[in-house]
């Protein structure tokens, strides 16, 4: 009940905060995009997009959310919609949030420039990228032979309290990671022996940060060198704060998640939110997001970025439609029962 009463308390505080702004959410001049997407990429592709949609110069409005809270918060306000454009989210949420009518079908031409594979049937989410989960550490605390080679090693006795992990509930990327360390070690779809691995996991954990940012300047100060997280974002933090991190390529793979983009479902704009979607998934603008920004694109014709190959990724087996229809149950599981209990 308190967590509804504060998700419905912050979209009035948005739709006030927008109109303070002078843009208005009902504006169909105006465009409003709810992205768990960093917050420089963001801001580049959309003064990009208004450089291209000269009509919309001023007028798109970026709140940045972590994807799961992006899926809270466009399912609150599934009565009166206040975003054009959800980007930025796993297959799992996309998928919960179609079946629940809460995403529209893109653009024919977005939808066909997607392989089927990673996108909804009936277009109405589409993967825009593919997000590779790693292990990264900071490499002035630990030398490349002291790091962990695997998943599995991060349980091991050396490893307790060198690990900080990104609060898990709250996160798209860590909701995927802990739901493919489950499905890796069920069988018959039986999650005990995940549930092991992760209570193992648990008790090397340190301290679980409130959200990226945390993550980051934690591991930066030492207070631990270890984590899990995605490959773009390590590979950002490295190049725009100079950062300590080093990626690890896990022996026995990587889950790599489909991460997303969708057009909202009765939002005020869905002209504009279809011109946003052709802009995004086109070719030229997925190339440079590839580039510039550790993307690894999905959309047929967009080249495999130069800096990938030499990464020497594996991709990890993983049962997403269990995860995807499990994920709830084992993530408030994990909530109740494993968190903090090591």
């Amino acid at each position: 009940m308190r967590k509804t009463v504060l998700l419905m308390a912050s979209v009035l505080t948005l739709g006030a905060a927008t109109a303070g702004c002078g843009i208005s959410t009902s504006d169909k001049s105006s465009l409003t995009i709810y992205t768990a997407r960093d917050k420089q990429l963001a801001q580049g592709v959309v003064d990009a997009f208004e450089k291209a949609n000269p009509d919309y110069k001023g007028k798109v409005r970026l709140l940045t959310l972590g994807a799961q809270e992006a899926l809270e918060r466009v399912t609150a306000e599934k009565g009166r919609p206040q975003a054009d454009i959800w980007w930025g989210g796993t297959r799992q949420q996309f998928v919960q949030a179609a079946n629940a009518g809460l995403v529209s079908e893109a653009p024919a031409e977005v939808t066909n420039s997607i392989p089927a594979k990673y996108r909804d049937p009936q277009g109405r989410w589409v993967g825009e990228m593919l997000l590779d989960e790693v292990i990264f550490y900071n490499d002035k605390m630990l030398k490349p032979e002291q790091a962990p080679k695997d998943w599995d090693d991060l349980i091991k006795p050396e490893f307790k309290n060198k690990i900080i992990i990104r609060d898990v509930a709250a996160s798209g990327t860590m909701r995927s990671i802990y739901s493919a360390m489950i499905a890796r070690k069920s069988k018959g779809g039986d999650p005990a022996a995940g549930y092991d691995w992760l209570r193992k996991l648990d008790a090397n954990t340190k301290v679980y940060a409130a959200n990226p940012t945390d993550l980051y300047l934690r591991i930066q100060r030492q207070e631990a060198p270890l984590t899990v997280w995605n490959l773009q974002d390590a590979m950002l933090q490295k190049k725009k704060s100079n950062a300590p991190f080093s990626v690890v390529s896990p022996a026995s793979g990587v889950p790599q998640l489909v991460d997303g983009v969708a057009k909202v479902a009765k939002g005020p704009n869905s002209k504009g939110a279809d011109a946003f979607l052709k802009f995004l998934l086109g070719k030229d603008e997925q190339k440079k997001l590839a580039e510039e920004w550790f993307q690894i694109p999905t959309v047929q014709g967009a080249s495999e970025p130069s800096w990938l190959a030499p990464m020497k990724l594996q991709e990890m087996p993983v049962d997403w439609d269990l995860a995807a229809s499990k994920e709830t149950d084992w993530i408030s599981h994990w909530s109740a029962a494993i968190k903090n209990k090591g």
